[in-house]
């Protein structure tokens, strides 16, 4: 089986090509390094320099004709998404479309999108948040996101193009980019590492659900089998608010100083946790890592890599 993965140069990317490598799957990788890194590239994978918003990409998708395609190319950054709508737009949206319409146009089979739990819900009302829950996004990011999984319904009603939507809470661990403005675990570790100040948005006292990135490839793994389909929370289920989130990360790294306090950000919510109770009843998923375990194993991997932030 053949699997194409955008953005497979990046964080979450770069790990389900590996997994996907590894249970034996060709690997086909399209980045445009903007954010990925060649040092994740795995060997083994075909990698293609290229990016999804732009229509050169069907030379890529004649030549593989992929069986699947694992789409995690994305504007990340909640924060960007508020300074430029039509920038998150072009990529997340648009480029998604792009996506889409090769898939239909060269056969592949199914599509496996990385959407956000963490932010399509919006201000929550029920905790943790099912699949159910209304989504009212407050950021440009998670309009996006849910604009994207409203075309993959379309084109699974219209073109029969079969699709998984995995819905991730706030992923972290090893590979994780300490210099952008998503990915506070990152963000934290590198600087504590290297002896700057880290600093917390607002009172710290915000939520989120952390989930290892191991965890995260293994729900992909999963939604690559033959049946699974539609929208899948993927998180843990557990609240930590961002001071025990600094306290943690603080006694793994054994940084000695302090921290500073800046303004809370726009398009940030307050809370978010995730209900995973469907990935677990219908794709038999379930978290493996822990998050002081997963902190541990991220810590270490920045810690060799000597990365300063």
């Amino acid at each position: 089986m053949k699997i194409l993965i955008t953005g497979g140069a990046g964080f979450i990317g770069s790990h389900i090509t590996d997994a996907a490598i590894e249970a034996g799957m060709e690997a086909v990788v399209l980045d445009n390094l903007l954010t990925g890194r060649k040092e994740n590239l795995n060997p083994r994978a075909r990698f293609y320099l290229a990016d999804i918003r732009h229509k050169d990409i069907s030379d890529i998708f004649a030549s593989e004709k992929p069986d699947i395609v694992c789409h995690q190319a994305a504007q990340v950054s909640v924060r960007n998404s508020v300074e430029d709508p039509a920038g998150d737009a072009a990529i997340n949206i648009v480029g998604s479309i792009n996506v889409l319409d090769n898939c239909k146009k060269f056969g592949a089979g199914k599509i496996v999108f990385a959407s956000s739990g963490g932010a399509i819900y919006g201000e929550q009302e029920k905790f943790p948040a099912p699949e159910e829950h209304p989504a009212r996004p407050e950021s440009p990011y998670g309009a996006a996101k849910l604009s994207v999984e409203q075309y993959l319904y379309i084109y699974r009603k219209i073109f029969g193009l079969k699709y998984v939507a995995l819905r991730y809470s706030n992923v972290y661990g090893p590979r994780q980019d300490p210099f952008g403005e998503a990915g506070v675990v990152a963000i934290f570790t590198a600087r504590m590492l290297s002896g700057n100040t880290p600093l917390i948005n607002g009172d710290g006292g915000q939520t989120r659900d952390y989930v290892y990135v191991g965890d995260v490839v293994q729900a992909n793994m999963l939604a690559f089998r033959d049946g699974a389909e539609g929208s899948f929370n993927v998180g843990t289920g557990i609240e930590t608010d961002v001071n025990r989130l600094y306290d943690l990360i603080r006694e793994k790294t054994g940084y000695a100083g302090g921290n500073e306090h800046g303004p809370a950000k726009a398009g940030e919510q307050r809370r978010s946790v995730l209900d995973c109770a469907r990935i677990k009843r219908e794709l038999g998923w379930k978290q493996r890592c822990a998050l002081e375990d997963g902190l541990k194993e991220t810590v270490e991997y920045f810690r060799q890599k000597a990365v300063q932030a």
